[in-house]
């Protein structure tokens, strides 16, 4: 039995935008596309590592985790249909557990790396500080914290620019987005007692032909794009959705951070 999408039980015109893309067909969900997310991966050193990941969703980065060779790998996933599309996706290599990204319910000091991808973007910035506070506290001295999110440039943008984007973006994909600038991210993850390692950006480009082909490959495009026409209300909500990232193209960019939970 097919296990259904979250959110599937809500009309295309309402539901949040990674779902209904996801019901479309598309299973790379992120800012900067799989490329960025190897590469973050690739960052992270998660080799031999006791790895958890944080919103798995799909569980299309859980399978790229294991193809690294992790000592164990553990998803923390609040939506039971989430939890169980990547339980399948990763068989007998992992587990999956449902918990909140804030209180994961797993032991202080269990994991050598914590992963998250485009989940701390939707959430307010006290809750970003909450979850990245539950990510130190699982981290062993040394442990790597990697998130692969939305961000807004340059750093300098001016704060009314900052709240038309936040809210345009709200108004296109249905989730309160909150994307911050780079030392705004930095400086959230300092506060939460890491060191930044690295900081690496892509363009955010995740309705764009050239990035579509890229992460799904022509087949997968072409059944997403088969599924929009026939959709009248998906195409709507997908064309809104192109619409705002052309828009604000200059001012948005996919972010990833390695940051490290220090020794002492």
């Amino acid at each position: 039995m097919t296990t259904p999408l979250p959110f599937e039980e809500r009309d295309s015109a309402h539901m949040p935008g990674h779902w209904l893309l996801a019901r479309l067909g598309k299973r790379i969900l992120r800012p900067g596309g799989k490329e960025m997310t190897e590469r973050m991966l690739d960052d992270a050193h998660l080799n031999g590592a006791d790895v958890v990941e944080l919103a798995p969703g799909l569980g299309k980065t859980a399978v790229s985790i294991l193809r690294r060779n992790p000592a164990s790998y553990r998803g923390v996933e609040a939506d039971d249909n989430a939890a169980a599309l990547t339980a399948g996706a990763i068989g007998d290599s992992g587990s999956v557990v449902r918990g909140d990204a804030a209180a994961t319910g797993l032991a202080s000091g269990s994991a050598d790396a914590v992963v998250g991808e485009a989940m701390l973007t939707m959430q307010t910035d006290a809750h970003k500080a909450e979850i990245i506070a539950e990510a130190f506290r699982m981290l062993r001295p040394g442990g790597r914290y990697a998130i692969h999110e939305l961000a807004l440039q340059p750093d300098e943008l001016d704060d009314g620019i900052k709240t038309e984007i936040r809210r345009e973006l709200a108004r296109s994909i249905k989730v309160n987005a909150r994307p911050l600038t780079r030392s705004e991210w930095t400086d959230l993850l300092a506060a939460g007692g890491f060191t930044v390692d690295t900081v690496a950006f892509a363009p955010m480009a995740l309705l764009q032909p050239r990035r579509m082909l890229a992460d799904e490959g022509i087949l997968g495009t072409a059944r997403i794009v088969r599924n929009i026409l026939r959709d009248s209300a998906a195409r709507r909500r997908v064309l809104a959705m192109r619409a705002t990232f052309n828009t604000h193209r200059r001012r948005l960019a996919a972010i990833e951070i390695i940051a490290r939970k220090p020794h002492s």
